[in-house]
Parts: structure tokens; C-alpha cells; sequence
């Protein structure tokens, strides 16, 4: 007998071109079968799934819980939201330094205060990437990997002149790092040399370990930032042009030779926004064919412009004019984009925004947006010719792979955790910050219209979100990586 049986759906596959209108049946969290007309005899509960779209559920591979708001409140709210944008599995990134946890020291001491205040609070499962700020840092990934189950780390390029929202005059104190240290390029080589030795020590993990790049040049920025602030841009357009896109461009090349000259494999360039960020990362990829490169956009970057978003759109790489926001799309058409994120960093009202609340470089960076991944993506890329297996390819199966969660996450087959979002491929709606969980209370993309919504999600068999309202008690679980 099993457990729950969902009737009716298509089913999406991202290792098939193709979908097939099947039944799932789900037995101890686990998917047992997928075929038609399976009998309901054999299942103890039933759900007519209507003839609407089974994707496997999400995997948001970048999210900051934790940022701006208490990470054990944010865990809680932020997971909920999440959960309404059909995913079920988020990656969260995590470092020490203002912000976060707000104090240094080593990731022995830091990460376990991360766990406990994340434990029980999740309604979907959960996972860190870690930063690695300091040389103890570096020294600890081993550990951090065959103990806590981190398989993959990041660098913030712009860091070296730039705290999170502008220039920063002290970066030791905005770091928390030891003063005789600094956050560097020679830091940087150093990341990844610590990265490489944790493959070459496991071999068996290797593939599983990578490294994630925030790509942009802190000495661009600052001596752009200097010239827009005394133009006549304003907004998102000013915010743009104060982080122009050759500073990801010219991040991108050096963080891939440095990748060259340590031998490091497995780099993924996150959030990259425009058409020089895509020109130099495919430049590296042909240039470093030896290097497993992934490229990573977002939601907000895929359907939000310059001239579209309110200032609360402001991130860091910034939102960019039509032109590039295009660009990504044409990449993403082409399949040289591996997976797309929300980038969620819930930012409330009071804290988002400055004395003027006019002015984009008093704004702090960063915006929720998860709710939004699935039905986003779903409905621009169905109206641009983008399949339904490529979406659940890059919302789910391919980052699992990459982080370790493959051998249960991202595809609904048999023996996978039974994380499934169902989607109404026709049901128009507009997007409010009042209808999400999240407790930011506006959006960035307020007032989008959207064609597609997730109207039911599980997590491992159980109903987390139904007919668009969560539902239940947090169940959602850390997942130690890689999966087994």
C-alpha cells in the first residue's frame, strides 16, 4: 500500500525532451512509480492533480537567510515564501562579518549556532554554502566538508574596496577579519588552492565540491560610483551604471585564470547580468576548456529592467537596462545558462530603505523573491519558447547535481525524495507583496503579470503548500551534502 497517490499530472523530466501525463505514487517520502493510470486502490490518499504540470520541486541554489533579520525569524518566514514559489530545497549562503551573525571567528564555533538556529523552523530543506573570510577559514574546509556536510564555498570579489552597500573605508571592521589580513586577490588564490586540496584529499567528493564567484572589481566600481554620483542618473539607471557590467567582466577573467592556476575545476559564477558579464564567461569556458564552469542567473535579472523594477530592486550585480536583461535570455534560449535562482535576501521596508527614500545608494541591496522562482521562469520562458524540461533543468536537476543533492533531489522518479510543485500553466495573476509569506513587505516585482502558478507543493510526500496556502508545521529538514 502506498502512501499517497497523485493522478492526472504531466509530468516534467528534465533528462527527457519530453513530458508524459502520468500518475506518481509516493511511498515514505519516496517516489515509488510514475506511469498512467496507476490503480488508487493501492494508495491510502488520492489527489487529483487536474491535468496541471508536475515539476520536481525546486532547488534555489542562492538565498541569504539571515541577512538583514534574525536568522532563526528569517528561517521560518523567508522558507514559507520559498515554498509558494514551488521550491522545495534552499541553498542559503552564509559568512562571518557584519551582517549574518554579526562576529568573526572560526566556522567550528560559527556554523553550529547557524544549524541550531535554523533547526525545526523550516517549512522546506535546507543547506549552506560558506564563505571563506579568513586563512583559518581556509584551513577549516576539510573539516567543514567530512564533518558538517559543506561541499561548496564562495568568494565576494567586490569586497576589497566595497562593504555590501558602497565603498567602505575599513574593510577589516566591516569583514571581521584579523587586521594583518586582508581580503584580497592573493585571498583569492589562496580559497581556491584550500578548495582544491579538499577535492584531491576525497576523491570520491571531488565532483561535488566546487567554488562560487561573485563577480565583480571593487577599484571599477569605486572610481565609477564617483562619477555617477556627481551626473544626472538617478535610480536603478545610476545604480547600474555605478557597477558597470565590464567590472563582472573583467571579475570573471581573473577569477577563471586563477581558477586555471590552481587547478580548480568546478567554478560556478553566480548571478551573472549582463551581455560583457555572458561574453567573458563563455570566453573563459572556450579559453579553460579543463574547467567545469557553471553559469547562474536570476529571477529578478530575467524579468525586471532599469526602467521597470522600483527602487527597491536594488542588488548587487545591479538590475540592468533591457538591452541586457535580452541578452541573458538569448544565453538562456541557447542553454548556456545552467540554472536559474531567486538570490532571496528578505529586506524590510525600514531597513531597505535611507533618510531620502530617492536616493539608490542609501538603499540597502537586496530583495526576497523566491516566491516568484517557479511561476517567473514558468511564464516568461513558456512565451519566449523555453521547454518545460529545460526549466525543470535549471531550477532543479542541474543544481542538484552540482551541490551535491542529486541522489535525491531534482527529478521525480523513482527512489527521489517526492518533492513535487505542481503548476497551473494557464491561471494569470499579478504579483503583490501582500500575498507573499515573506515578511519584506514590498516587492521588485510588483505589479509583473504572471501566467503560470504553483498551486500545490511537497516536500518528501507531505503537503506543504495547498491550493496556494502553506499548510502544517515546518518539517523542513538540513541536508547534510552529498546526499546519499
Amino acid at each position: 500500500m502506498n502512501d499517497l497517490l497523485i493522478r492526472n499530472v504531466q509530468v516534467v523530466r528534465p533528462d527527457h525532451d519530453d513530458t508524459v501525463i502520468a500518475d506518481i505514487a509516493v511511498k515514505d517520502g519516496k517516489i515509488v512509480e510514475v506511469a498512467a493510470d496507476l490503480d488508487p486502490a493501492g494508495a491510502s490518499r488520492v489527489i487529483d492533480g487536474r491535468g496541471r504540470t508536475a515539476f520536481p520541486g525546486a532547488v534555489d541554489a542562492h538565498q541569504h537567510w539571515g541577512i538583514y533579520n534574525p536568522l532563526d525569524i528569517d528561517t521560518r518566514s523567508e522558507s514559507r515564501a520559498a515554498a509558494q514559489g514551488g521550491v522545495t530545497t534552499g541553498i542559503s549562503y552564509m559568512r562571518t562579518g557584519q551582517y549574518y551573525l554579526n562576529r568573526g571567528g572560526s566556522y567550528a564555533d560559527f556554523f553550529p549556532e547557524v544549524r541550531a538556529l535554523t533547526e525545526g523552523r523550516s517549512t522546506i530543506d535546507y543547506a549552506f554554502h560558506l564563505a571563506p573570510m579568513t586563512a583559518e577559514h581556509i584551513d577549516e574546509i576539510d573539516d567543514l566538508v567530512t564533518e558538517h556536510g559543506v561541499s561548496s564555498f564562495k568568494i565576494f570579489m567586490f569586497y576589497g574596496s566595497h562593504g555590501l552597500h558602497g565603498r567602505s573605508s575599513d574593510q577589516s571592521s566591516f569583514l571581521m577579519t584579523p587586521p594583518d589580513e586582508r581580503y584580497d586577490y592573493a585571498h583569492f588564490e589562496f580559497v581556491m588552492r584550500g578548495v582544491q586540496r579538499a577535492r584531491e584529499a576525497h576523491p570520491e567528493l571531488a565532483d561535488q565540491i566546487s567554488l562560487s564567484l561573485h563577480c565583480e572589481t571593487a577599484e571599477i566600481m569605486a572610481a565609477y560610483t564617483k562619477i555617477v554620483e556627481g551626473g544626472d542618473l538617478t535610480g536603478l539607471e545610476a545604480y547600474s551604471a555605478s557597477r558597470p557590467p565590464h567590472s563582472e567582466g573583467l571579475a570573471i577573467t581573473i577569477a577563471s585564470y586563477l581558477a586555471h592556476e590552481t587547478d580548480l575545476a568546478n567554478i560556478n559564477l553566480l548571478h551573472l547580468t549582463s551581455a560583457k558579464a555572458l561574453d567573458a564567461a563563455m570566453r573563459m569556458a572556450a579559453t579553460f576548456p579543463h574547467i567545469d564552469f557553471r553559469r547562474e542567473v536570476t529571477i529578478a535579472h530575467l524579468l525586471a529592467d532599469v526602467t521597470t523594477a522600483p527602487l527597491g530592486a536594488k542588488v548587487n550585480p545591479p538590475i540592468r537596462p533591457r538591452e541586457d536583461v535580452e541578452e541573458l535570455w538569448n544565453h538562456v534560449l541557447a542553454g548556456n545558462i545552467d540554472w536559474v535562482v531567486s538570490d532571496h535576501a528578505c529586506c524590510r521596508d525600514e531597513m531597505k530603505f535611507g533618510e531620502d527614500r530617492d536616493d539608490v545608494f542609501l538603499a540597502k541591496s537586496g530583495f526576497g523573491g523566491a516566491e516568484y522562482l517557479l511561476p517567473g521562469l514558468v511564464s516568461e520562458g513558456l512565451r519566449r519558447g523555453l521547454s518545460l524540461p529545460a526549466i525543470a533543468r535549471m531550477t532543479s536537476r542541474t543544481p542538484a547535481e552540482r551541490y551535491g543533492l542529486g541522489a535525491r533531489k531534482g527529478l521525480l522518479a523513482p527512489g527521489y525524495d517526492a518533492d513535487i510543485a505542481l503548476v497551473d500553466l494557464d491561471s494569470p495573476w499579478t504579483v503583490h507583496a501582500e500575498d507573499s509569506e515573506s515578511s519584506q513587505e514590498y516587492s521588485a516585482l510588483e505589479g509583473f503579470e504572471m501566467t503560470a502558478r504553483v498551486t500545490d507543493v511537497l516536500l518528501r510526500g507531505e503537503e506543504i503548500l495547498v491550493d496556494g496556502a502553506i499548510v502544517g508545521d515546518p518539517r523542513g529538514e538540513y541536508l547534510h551534502r552529498p546526499l546519499s
